[in-house]
């Protein structure tokens, strides 16, 4: 998966693992990431998550508990939530696809295990795919509060495949 970056100049095409490899190690770089992620994925954004890990398979999320992504009960709402586990389920399959490959989620399920407060944490697993060959695969999502408990379980199905606009430019 590439992101496409276009200034007003020229458009600008970086796959999220170099982008990563290149950020994550300079200083502000971890949030820099985040931040253009939050930029390319812009409903995603609207949580302010922050990458913390990223390698083929696996991702590490945290987002801090703050009044824009709370319920009328005090915690964190059940979309943000949602929105979270998505975020980090697609980085944990984009970050090991090959090259000209796409991936869209098909199906989202999510079990809320208890109320979530505070810090929170999501660890996403997926499979790495060995080529772009048409077929589904399950991404997992443990959240997590401060306190290590499984506050939500997330599963995506994501339907990955040939990007066939990369193949016409």
């Amino acid at each position: 998966m590439r992101l496409r970056a276009v200034d007003y100049h020229s458009p600008v095409n970086v796959s999220i693992p170099d982008l990563w490899r290149r950020l994550s190690g300079w200083p502000g770089g971890r949030r820099l990431f985040s931040f253009l992620i939050g930029r390319f994925a812009r409903y995603s954004g609207s949580i302010g998550a922050r990458v913390r890990e990223l390698e083929p398979g696996r991702c590490v999320l945290t987002m801090r508990d703050r009044p824009r992504v709370r319920n009328h009960l005090r915690s964190i709402h059940a979309a943000a939530l949602v929105t979270f586990g998505e975020l980090a389920s697609g980085l944990a399959m984009m970050a090991g696809m090959p090259e000209r490959t796409r991936a869209i989620a098909t199906k989202l399920e999510i079990e809320y295990l208890k109320k979530a407060r505070g810090p929170l944490t999501a660890y996403g697993k997926a499979p790495v795919p060995e080529s772009n060959e048409r077929q589904e695969y399950l991404a997992t999502v443990s959240i997590r509060n401060a306190d290590d408990e499984e506050v939500a379980r997330v599963g995506v199905h994501w339907l990955v495949g040939p990007d066939a606009s990369r193949d016409a430019s």
